[in-house]
């Protein structure tokens, strides 16, 4: 699937390109490292939860950059030759995780606890994007008889 050609597509659509860029990235993705795990969860109506497994970071080893439509979290492990490992099984390797971002989604805060980074994030919708009721006029016959009648004076 890796060489899906969406070019037929995108010539028959206007204002769609981030949506076929979104889709070409996620195909280029599929073979990457997948670490470290992570979960995204709706927690209201417009809030929503990025939790990431960094079991061994500290908070001091870990950078999270909004910018733009684009959540970067980074982390990189300082060195400590105190000791030797014996078995090593929980990763410590650096690691860069990218999160695309929908229009008008802004990150509100982190914190880091028990090895969970938790990322909150908020759709902050301008209110002329917001949807609105309109009113419908009843008398609209009668409108439209004084148009025509000033249109024929």
């Amino acid at each position: 699937m890796r060489d899906f050609d969406l070019t037929p597509v995108r010539r028959s659509t206007i204002g769609f390109d981030r949506l076929f860029d979104f889709i070409d990235d996620s195909f280029r993705l599929q073979g990457e490292d997948n670490y470290p795990p992570y979960d995204i969860a709706r927690v209201g109506e417009d809030r929503y939860r990025i939790s990431l497994a960094l079991a061994g970071f500290k908070p001091e080893e870990i950078t999270v950059t909004a910018e733009q439509n684009i959540l970067t979290v980074e982390g990189s492990k300082t060195e400590n030759g105190d000791h030797e490992y014996l078995f090593q099984g929980i990763s410590g390797r650096p690691f860069r995780r990218k999160f695309n971002l929908a229009d008008y989604v802004e990150v509100t805060g982190a914190s880091f606890e028990n090895g969970l980074l938790q990322i909150e994030l908020m759709r902050k919708l301008p209110e002329a994007m917001k949807p609105r009721r309109i009113t419908i006029n009843a008398d609209v016959g009668s409108d439209l008889q004084q148009i025509e009648h000033s249109q024929a004076a």
